[in-house]
C-alpha cells in the first residue's frame, strides 16, 4: 500500500466531511471509511487540525517552518561560540 501525503487543506476538508456524515446519522467508523483513511489517522488529524480553518493551518505550518529555521540558527551559533571558546583557551 503506497503512502499518500495529504495537504492541510485536504485534511481539513476530510475532517469536515466526517462531521457532516456523522451529523446525517452515520456512525463515526462508517464516516471514516468513506474518506478512505484509517481510524488512527483520523484521530491523529483531529487532534492536530481539529477546529482549525484553512488559513489557520497555513499560518501554523509557516510558524513551524520558521521555528525550525530559528532553532538551526541558534544551534549553529552556539556551536561557533563553543569552538571560539576552545580556541581562546589554547591561546593563553
Amino acid at each position: 500500500m503506497s503512502k499518500k501525503r495529504h495537504t492541510a487543506e485536504e485534511i481539513i476538508a476530510k475532517l469536515r466531511q466526517v462531521d457532516v456524515l456523522t451529523a446525517q446519522g452515520r456512525t463515526v467508523a462508517e464516516a471514516i471509511r468513506s474518506i478512505a483513511v484509517t481510524e488512527v489517522t483520523y484521530y491523529r488529524w483531529r487532534s492536530e487540525y481539529g477546529g482549525l480553518k484553512s488559513d489557520q493551518v497555513k499560518r501554523l505550518k509557516e510558524l513551524e517552518a520558521e521555528n525550525a529555521r530559528l532553532r538551526r540558527a541558534v544551534s549553529d551559533l552556539t556551536l561557533d561560540k563553543m569552538i571560539l571558546k576552545e580556541a581562546a583557551k589554547g591561546n593563553f
